[in-house]
């Protein structure tokens, strides 16, 4: 009996791997359409509800509420749906799943990485959302298309510098419910305690402070920077720095984490 010899299997490449992972992180989506419920109401909602029942009082009528309150609630609605992913790879960690995928001979990085890349498809997808309403309703972007991709471009990347994070949570919490729970008390108070719905100006001077550090305003002032055309320069540097930082810090965290995943 002749026994058939084979090679060594050989090993994916990373862009290969990466793909595959991304894919299947983008089927799972389409199986299941209550991924995309986070990414599709909040930026809606938020936009419509502020717009018409304070855009008079705040910004003297909707539309030009409009200027201050679309670059915010674009960075709201990407910031507040940015645990989701670490929620899908924490229940990869708890089936046997992801210790398959650990056998397999590719990049170890892959599957984390994947993750992430598909969250920036559901993430542009909040993007389109909240621009094509804001349009809708009367917004008229001074920086053109040119500010509007630099805007959406910035926003994106701080939401996927924030989604290494809860990558990492859920390597170490490896439950979906508990990354969802930190994600909501950590994500939602800066988002509210920000400069994305009022001037810090009308504010008391204890959360001014909060609020002037606090990254959520950067990003949001230099998505208006952008989109709006007013020169500014600073939030576009910090929110850039900041993005680099998150990253720099948590992705090789994230990677390690993974591969001690036992």
């Amino acid at each position: 009996m002749s026994v058939i010899s084979r090679g060594p299997v050989s090993r994916a490449g990373v862009l290969a791997a990466t793909g595959a992972f991304t894919w299947r992180a983008l089927l799972k989506i389409k199986h299941e359409p209550k991924q995309l419920v986070d990414v599709i109401a909040i930026p809606v909602v938020f936009t419509v509800l502020f717009t018409y029942i304070f855009g008079g009082a705040l910004g003297g009528s909707p539309a030009r509420y409009l200027t201050t309150l679309l670059p915010g609630t674009l960075v709201m609605g990407i910031t507040s749906c940015t645990m989701y992913g670490g929620a899908r790879l924490a229940q990869d960690v708890t089936t046997g799943v992801f210790d398959r995928f650990r056998t397999l001979p590719v990049w170890r990085g892959a599957l984390v990485l994947g993750h992430l890349l598909a969250d920036a498809g559901r993430y542009l997808l909040a993007a389109t959302i909240v621009m094509a309403l804001g349009i809708a309703i009367g917004y008229r972007p001074a920086g053109g298309v040119p500010g509007v991709v630099g805007g959406v471009a910035l926003v994106v990347g701080f939401g996927l510098a924030l989604s290494w994070l809860w990558a990492a949570v859920a390597l170490l919490v490896r439950d979906p419910a508990t990354v969802m729970s930190l994600g909501l008390a950590v994500l939602m108070p800066p988002s509210f305690a920000s400069d994305i719905f009022v001037q810090p100006s009308t504010m008391p001077g204890w959360l001014q402070t909060f609020v002037r550090v606090n990254p959520i305003s950067h990003v949001a002032d230099a998505a208006r920077d952008l989109m709006n055309h007013t020169g500014g320069t600073a939030a576009v540097t910090w929110s850039l720095l900041a993005v680099a930082a998150i990253t720099l810090v948590f992705g090789p965290l994230t990677v390690g984490l993974y591969n001690r995943q036992s």
